[in-house]
């Protein structure tokens, strides 16, 4: 891992589970590192269990289960899969109606 993956994934580790994507991705341009650095960070999966991306999403639809009273664990994984599948075609767009 380089340098600035360590800086952001130090960033990510502190954060983990505090902020949602947006917020997570203010911090890291607030770094000044360069977009696509960022970019390449938040996509990685180094170990096959979901991007640091997928990872955020997981988070955040386990707490939002939760607030509904549905208790499970989403996991990077699960999102990765959903991804995979075509469920989802690109987090960042409104899916086609």
């Amino acid at each position: 891992m380089c340098a600035d993956c360590q800086r952001l994934h130090e960033l990510y580790t502190r954060q983990r589970g505090q902020l949602g994507l947006l917020q997570f991705l203010d911090g890291c341009i607030e770094t000044g590192l360069p977009r696509e650095k960022i970019e390449a960070f938040m996509n990685a999966d180094p170990y096959g269990s979901g991007s640091v991306k997928d990872q955020i999403t997981a988070d955040m639809s386990t707490e939002l289960l939760g607030a509904m009273g549905i208790r499970v664990q989403q996991t990077a994984q699960d999102v990765k899969r959903l991804r995979q599948q075509g469920t989802w075609q690109g987090m960042d767009e409104k899916p086609e109606e």
